[in-house]
């Protein structure tokens, strides 16, 4: 199973890592634009929590090996999604701060570019 979420997970994360990394200034203006509109930050947060839990009910398998990355990424949307729909005031402040920095963007968006490769050559390879 881990390999066929990460043949969607692996090229999305991957897509999303380059223009973090090439064009910041451009994301950031995107993401302070998508923090500002409350309706957005609430469909962005059920749709990331219904992936996170497409992945844990498919995938929750806590063995350290490169598995767990999928299992992780599932959990940290599942969260991730709550905080949105949850408090999406404190989600506007903390990725306001971060998208404040365009050296920490292009940091993240390196992270996300590899983690992204990555997925991709263990699902594809």
């Amino acid at each position: 199973m881990a390999i066929w979420i990460s043949k969607f997970l692996g090229p999305v994360i991957l897509v999303l890592g380059v223009p973090m990394i090439v064009t910041p200034t451009s994301l950031q203006e995107t993401t302070r634009r998508f923090l500002a509109d409350s309706p957005l930050v609430l469909i962005s947060g059920v749709l990331a929590m219904t992936a996170g839990l497409s992945i844990v009910n498919t995938h929750n398998v806590w063995v350290l090996d490169w598995t767990l990355i999928v299992t992780l990424f599932g959990w940290a949307l599942v969260l991730g999604g709550a905080s949105r729909i949850i408090a999406p005031r404190v989600v506007n402040k903390v990725g306001g701060a971060v998208m404040d920095r365009p050296t920490m963007t292009r940091v993240v968006g390196a992270f996300w570019a590899f983690l992204g490769a990555f997925l991709t050559f263990k699902g594809y390879v």
